[in-house]
């Protein structure tokens, strides 16, 4: 499969502005009855998606009986399963499963079905596209029979409706959708191939274009760039084909509406790379949940740096989390305060915050005279050119253990010599010159929790503030010369 989308800098690419953020713990769907016949033997999908677990069965598309009965031989359904296959279904069977499994958790996949049961030729009748390549090889293959139809597209009983991000089986509706969703399309005009909505640039990375074509009677592009939650042109489901086909939305917000694209794609949480089987991460991998009665708990970051200046938020839901910086050099172990890749961390609640010294001892570096309480905003400011990391709470930067240095990321100013009054170094000989974010719970008996805003926040801005670029959504003003981890970012100065 080819590279997709990272640090690319390409100004070819079709901009995707806007994704959705589900999370399955909220039971999120959108849902759409169809109010006029379509094509029911042929249609299209075409969709970017960035999984947030790897092994949770979870619904792109799927159908839903208005009625409450169960109606899953009447329709279509797109998932990946739990051991990270891709299976489209119809009718009650598997039509195909992939060999390929789709488990990474900081990528975008771009995923087609071209559908068109009318064709002679049994394997043409159901084609897969990941990332602009045909799949032609898969564990499953039971090919559609001719002519068979999918009710959901048309008004058949007048109950078959068209669900994103869900499905719907015995007892209801399930397999919710955990991750983003971008550009959705649902084409009812024939069999549309990969190349009708994306290419490779020179680069040899699949990127997205325009799609021109036609739509159909039931034809629908979700860009998920409105806000409301009513079934018309400013909501969430806002239907920009011209059809105006608009869905209803549910348990999805105005919060859930995200910059984090296949064009512009935004560091998060690394599911993958975590302490054992916690924490437990939700909202996108930006809610970081540990466990009552642990302690550490470490996560990384999805990016990892070696140079530039990076900047991020999080906020506490209670001042048991924390957020630091980490090497990528070795495994995370359950303890951080042993483990001699964490670089430097800010210790909730005490308001301390330590830094390893030059012979890889872990040393509290920071003012310990600060407070933090539920919902503060916590700051860190990354400067790989310089090797320093510097912390602030509700838009004040720590000082030194004295008191004496300003800890302005802005101004520089970080001190030399080693000495303990400035913020905390990154010493490079104790690490391999790759560093990732990390979070963790720094208090045993308390179940920590904090949520993650490398500029694409899963909880309320009430000011708003972008990098110099224009790139990220932040509580307080990111500091001069720091920017959003973003591969927009990366390609440019990372």
């Amino acid at each position: 499969m080819p590279t997709i989308l990272g640090a690319n800098s390409d100004t070819r690419i079709f901009p995707i502005d806007n994704s959705l953020r589900f999370n399955d713990g909220d039971s999120p769907d959108l849902k759409r009855l169809p109010s006029a016949t379509g094509q029911s033997i042929k249609g299209s999908l075409s969709v970017w998606v960035k999984f947030s677990n790897d092994n949770t069965e979870v619904a792109i598309l799927g159908g839903f009986d208005n009625s409450g009965a169960d109606d899953n031989d009447g329709y279509l359904v797109v998932k990946r399963i739990a051991a990270g296959n891709l299976e489209f279904a119809g009718r009650d069977t598997v039509w195909l499963k992939t060999t390929q499994l789709l488990r990474d958790t900081s990528a975008w996949y771009h995923i087609v079905l071209g559908i068109d049961t009318s064709l002679a030729t049994a394997d043409d009748r159901q084609k897969l596209y990941i990332n602009g390549v045909q799949v032609t090889s898969f564990a499953t293959r039971n090919n559609a029979t001719r002519f068979q139809d999918f009710p959901m597209n048309t008004t058949a009983g007048n109950d078959d409706a068209l669900l994103i991000g869900a499905d719907e089986d015995t007892g209801g509706k399930g397999l919710f959708f955990d991750g983003y969703m971008a550009d959705f399309y649902w084409i009812d005009q024939g069999q549309k191939e990969a190349s009708d909505f994306g290419e490779f640039n020179d680069d040899g990375v699949w990127v997205p274009t325009a799609y021109t074509g036609a739509f159909g009677v039931n034809g629908v592009h979700l860009e998920f760039k409105g806000t409301g939650t009513s079934a018309d042109s400013s909501g969430i489901g806002a239907d920009t084909s011209g059809n105006d086909l608009h869905f209803t939305v549910t348990n999805l917000t105005a919060l859930d509406v995200t910059t984090d694209t296949c064009t512009n794609n935004f560091c998060t949480l690394n599911y993958l790379d975590k302490d054992t089987t916690i924490p437990t991460l939700a909202e996108g991998n930006l809610d970081y949940h540990s466990i009552n009665g642990t302690q550490f708990n470490p996560v990384r970051s999805t990016f990892a740096v070696t140079k530039g200046k990076w900047y991020a938020e999080w906020k506490y839901i209670n001042t048991a989390g924390f957020l630091g910086v980490i090497s990528t050099q070795s495994p995370l172990t359950g303890n951080i305060a042993s483990d001699a890749d964490v670089r430097s961390i800010l210790r909730i609640p005490a308001g301390l915050y330590a830094g390893r010294n030059n012979s890889g001892g872990f040393t509290d570096v920071g003012d310990n005279s600060q407070t933090f309480s539920d919902n503060d905003i916590g700051q860190v400011a990354l400067d790989m050119d310089n090797g320093f990391v510097y912390f602030g709470i509700n838009g004040t930067y720590l000082k030194g253990q004295d008191g004496s240095t300003t800890g302005d990321p802005a101004g520089n100013n970080g001190g030399a010599g080693g000495s303990a009054n400035h913020p905390s170094q990154l010493m490079t000989a104790q690490h391999d010159g790759v560093i990732a974010f990390m979070a963790g719970d720094f208090t045993q008996n308390t179940t920590g929790q904090i949520q993650c805003n490398f500029g694409n926040p899963p909880y309320a801005i009430s000011s708003g503030n972008a990098d110099a670029d224009g790139h990220g959504n932040f509580e307080f003003a990111v500091p001069s010369g720091f920017f959003a981890l973003c591969t927009k970012n990366l390609g440019k100065y990372g």
